[in-house]
């Protein structure tokens, strides 16, 4: 048995290292993130997920764990953006109110699939103008859903969370260890 991760992110790696966890390979998945027309956040966060965990190729007692976080403000799923310009749009859109951060966990071993979302509600600070320039220019927006990271500079601009802190970083620990042990991955197991 060897556990898959499937993501590239190094948050996600960083995450289960704090429960003792290291991936036995790094496998990201290819597929079309679009969101679905109408498609609302949390659907499509868990959409997103159980098809990365479906796309990693694996052994039938492989245990391939992927996960995705997705930004809603309202019913706007706010991905990754795709440049300053729309980094500076969410940033805007998201300063002075709450927003949600979602992260869906899927776990597959085999034919059998487990699931888990975490939602955490947000606040972001409505940023002056120096602060998301100097922002965007640190280029930590890059590759972030909804253009920023708690974990990060943008930490600063976060007075308040509700929920899980990993989820928000990407990864809900404690849901993900309790997803690992019910696919039978040996979490707790004594050193000699």
């Amino acid at each position: 048995m060897k556990l898959i991760l499937g993501s590239g992110s190094p948050r996600r790696k960083e995450l289960l290292a704090q429960i003792g966890v290291v991936a036995d390979d790094i496998r990201p998945p290819d597929i079309d993130e679009d969101p679905l027309k109408g498609e609302l956040p949390r659907p499509y966060c868990e959409r997103i997920a159980r098809e990365k965990a479906m796309a990693v190729v694996s052994d039938a007692q492989d245990i391939v764990l992927c996960a995705d976080t997705t930004v809603a403000l309202g019913r706007r799923i706010m991905g990754k953006p795709e440049d300053a310009g729309e980094a500076a749009e969410f940033l805007i859109a998201l300063g002075g109110r709450r927003h949600q951060v979602i992260t869906s966990v899927a776990l597959r071993r085999g034919d059998q699939l487990w699931e888990k979302t975490v939602v955490s509600a947000v606040k972001m600070k409505r940023l002056s103008d120096d602060e998301l320039n100097a922002y965007l220019a640190s280029n930590d927006w890059q590759g972030k859903a909804g253009g920023y990271a708690i974990q990060g500079p943008a930490g600063a601009f976060v007075p308040w969370i509700s929920g899980s802190f990993t989820g928000i970083v990407g990864l809900p620990v404690a849901e993900t260890a309790s997803l690992l042990l019910a696919a039978g991955y040996p979490l707790y197991k004594e050193t000699p």
